[in-house]
């Protein structure tokens, strides 16, 4: 025998990576965040739903625990750092089923601060690419929520604003010069500011504007499935600029793009038409929605005439946007109302999801899914059997804990794959393995 067929060791030996993967990563079957095999782990026979894939616009999702977007305020010029990788590239790891980066602008004053990412030029497509791919090579699916700031744009990181005379806001140091603002250039469906004196002052979009702000979207659209993306995601809440065309608190404009609902839902629907068009077929299109501007005067007047944001426009949103090809809604809320009242509390937004879940028919029903507040495996199962949603999306509970998928495994008597790499940090997951023939 050669000496080179001597040297080779057993194929049960070598030390895969993982396949078509553009670098080494030792493969970890099944991917972290999958539940093991009930013949190894007899008492996964029956999974708890939050381990149970689920499909979602004929995309399979390995467990039902996602990642939300968070803002890092860490990109340059729009472009993605090493923070960026790290960051969403260690909730792949530990078994998220899609990680979604956080809002990408569409164009640059489309912000939310000057350090916001963005997908406006092929520079910043080309800095993603190596992220996906680092979080699908892990058995996650990649997302990226595409967004415009509108009127809360041009502002600062939250640990800088109360340094500032105008707290959020990029004042015009040496003409929005020093503090890297756009003051001057700030867009919105009407004049108003979110909050006069500590938000910039936006210029009503001319049409013109708007066809512009939908070619950038169509050809952010079209980097994001080049860098590799599994999932778009529309952000339409939180007081962004299609959340703001919604509302008739932000838009008062008498074209066809403001006064009835119907004109104030033309452009989020003309945005959610590009982006299905756009995207390969294969690939679903998500939305974020606020399901109410949480005002205090309540969603209509004495009059029955909308004067705010509500659940009862959300579920003709819902309606509209399954209809369009919409494959997915998380439900949040607030954020375009100053003056909005929230009661925090544990699941506080569930009933958000739960009412538009009900609205849906089987004709138009898509997987809904559940933010805010949702910290344990046992409360995120609940809602989940209650039928209050089909998703449970988390954020700040991952930042304060990355192994959140374990640990609700565990609390929930369930094991999961977990990277190779970190196996020996469970072995309490895994000492229950035995062989069933």
């Amino acid at each position: 025998m050669g000496s080179n067929a001597a040297s080779l060791p057993p194929p049960d030996l070598v030390n895969k990576g993982v396949p078509n993967a553009p670098f080494y990563l030792p493969e970890t079957i099944p991917s972290a965040g999958t539940a093991m095999s009930s013949k190894l782990f007899p008492h996964n026979e029956t999974l708890p739903l939050l381990y149970q894939p689920i499909e979602i616009g004929g995309m399979t999702f390995k467990n039902r625990i996602q990642v939300a977007p968070m803002c890092q305020y860490s990109a340059i010029e729009g472009v993605p750092t090493p923070w960026h990788l790290v960051h969403l590239g260690g909730f792949a790891t530990r078994g998220a089923s899609l990680v979604i980066a956080e809002a990408s602008a569409v164009l640059p004053n489309g912000r939310i601060s000057p350090q916001c990412p963005g997908l406006w030029n092929d520079e910043q497509r080309d800095a993603w690419k190596p992220i996906f791919d680092f979080v699908k090579a892990n058995g996650a699916r990649a997302g990226i929520q595409l967004a415009h700031a509108g009127r809360k744009a041009s502002t600062v990181a939250p640990w800088l604003n109360m340094s500032l005379t105008r707290p959020h806001v990029n004042t015009n140091i040496a003409n929005d010069g020093e503090a890297g603002g756009w003051t001057s250039n700030v867009w919105a469906p009407s004049a108003i500011p979110y909050l006069d004196e500590q938000f910039p002052d936006p210029k009503a979009m001319t049409l013109e504007d708007i066809e512009e702000f939908k070619a950038a979207w169509k050809a952010s659209v079209k980097r994001a499935d080049e860098a590799g993306v599994d999932v778009v995601e529309i952000h339409s809440a939180h007081g962004y600029l299609l959340h703001e065309f919604l509302s008739p608190i932000s838009n008062k404009r008498t074209d066809k793009y403001g006064g009835s609902l119907e004109n104030r839902l033309r452009l989020a629907m003309e945005v959610i038409e590009i982006t299905r068009s756009t995207l390969p077929a294969e690939k679903p299109v998500f939305v974020r929605i606020s399901a109410t501007d949480n005002s205090p005067e309540g969603e209509k007047n004495e009059q029955g005439e909308y004067i705010s944001w509500g659940i009862e426009q959300s579920k003709i949103y819902l309606a509209e946007a399954s209809k369009r090809g919409v494959a997915f809604l998380d439900a949040s809320s607030s954020g375009n109302d100053h003056k909005q009242k929230i009661k925090l509390g544990p699941g506080y937004q569930v009933p958000f999801a739960e009412q538009l879940r009900a609205s849906l028919t089987n004709e138009n029903r898509i997987p809904i899914s559940a933010v805010g507040l949702i910290t344990d495996g046992t409360q995120a199962e609940q809602i989940l059997q209650e039928g209050k949603a089909d998703i449970i999306s988390v954020a700040r509970e991952f930042l304060r804990n990355a192994d959140l998928v374990f640990d609700w495994a565990q609390e929930l008597g369930v094991s999961v794959s977990v990277p190779v790499q970190y196996e020996r940090a469970h072995t309490r997951m895994f000492k229950h393995a035995q062989l069933v023939y």
